[in-house]
């Protein structure tokens, strides 16, 4: 696969410039309560997710906010095709069973 021409010039991997593509996506979702929801998220996990789960991740980013919205905030199930680990793990990622500080 050629490389990209922004990756040559920076000197940045191809996985290097997704990675970054999908932190500005998942802050710029539209939604504030989204924006925080999974750009915390990405911003926390993002080095370690594999080339799958970022697939997942840009497939996640998207669906329309309000539906995505619904699944994070437990307003609605998501269908089983989406109720997938990287789903659960946002999920998990903002869940506190004890105090935050």
């Amino acid at each position: 696969m050629p490389q990209h021409p922004q990756a040559e010039a920076s000197g940045l991997s191809e996985s290097d410039i997704r990675r970054r593509r999908i932190k500005i996506r998942a802050w710029r979702r539209g939604m504030r309560e989204l924006d925080i929801l999974v750009g915390g998220f990405v911003d926390a996990r993002i080095d370690a997710l594999s080339e799958a789960e970022l697939d997942e991740m840009e497939a996640l980013l998207d669906l329309p906010d309000a539906e995505l919205l619904s699944w994070l905030a437990g307003g609605a199930a998501p269908p089983p095709e989406r109720d997938t680990a990287l789903l659960k793990a946002i999920i998990a990622f903002h869940t506190h069973d004890g105090p935050i500080h």
